[in-house]
């Protein structure tokens, strides 16, 4: 039997090249896409070294949605698992100072994940099998003044694969929304207000273990569970006053 395949989509960001190492060395076949061909050459060269499954590399582009039809046409024919971990995140008061950042971010974030997975649907609901992992954000939680924009990217994304979950459930094939709390990420760096950051490694180990188990949704850390019900518990009236 050949060994699954996972398609990273955002192959150059921390958490992507360390799912894709873990993947490798559990044996499977690792596909690593995104646009920075140096640093994904980088990447399979270290995984090549370090052994286990078969790895390339190929461009793609969230925001170029017109190529996507012919990305997913050109993946091997095999039972397929995906991986998407690519996002834009530009601070809110720069949104605010200019508002045209607003529009990538949605690009991105909601209309090139849609984009893709809507392509690569047929062919995972064809297969019969395989696994869904998307790592959005605690932030498509709630609205919050600090990061609205991002989160209505996260939020729109997140609703969008709970559609995706029961389209795909039936033909055996398992859709994760991840929301990670803060990671210690190239996104993030110097980002105000960051607590409990956790690293990304630890982040992609977890987000393979829930694609072993098929679960829906999960919270990383787990924690931000908590922290999340009680924030999305607090009225509109106080919410509103709140500085989060």
């Amino acid at each position: 039997m050949n060994p699954p395949v996972w398609v990273v989509l955002g192959a150059s960001s921390s958490i992507a090249r360390a799912f894709a190492r873990l993947a490798a060395e559990d044996g499977a076949d690792v596909i690593l896409a995104g646009r920075d061909g140096e640093d994904m050459e980088r990447s399979a060269a270290d995984i090549r070294i370090r052994g286990g499954g078969k790895v390339e590399v190929r461009h793609f582009d969230a925001a170029d949605r017109a190529s996507h039809p012919a990305f997913v046409e050109a993946l091997p024919r095999r039972r397929l698992n995906v991986f998407l971990c690519f996002g834009l995140l530009y601070p809110q008061e720069a949104i605010e100072r200019d508002p045209s950042l607003a529009e990538p971010v949605i690009a991105v974030n909601y209309l090139g994940a849609v984009s893709i997975l809507s392509h690569l649907a047929p062919r995972l609901a064809a297969e019969g099998a395989g696994a869904v992992v998307v790592l959005s954000s605690v932030a498509g939680d709630r609205g919050r003044p600090s990061n609205y924009v991002y989160g209505s990217s996260k939020a729109g994304l997140n609703a969008y694969l709970q559609g995706l979950r029961a389209k795909l459930a039936p033909h055996g094939v398992s859709v994760t929304t991840v929301k990670p709390g803060f990671l210690d990420t190239a996104m993030t760096f110097g980002l105000p207000g960051m607590f409990l950051v956790a690293s990304p490694e630890a982040c992609a180990r977890a987000c393979l273990a829930y694609a072993a188990k098929g679960r829906e949704v999960a919270y990383f850390p787990a924690f931000w569970w908590l922290i999340m019900a009680i924030i999305k518990a607090i009225p509109e009236s106080i919410f509103k006053k709140l500085k989060l």
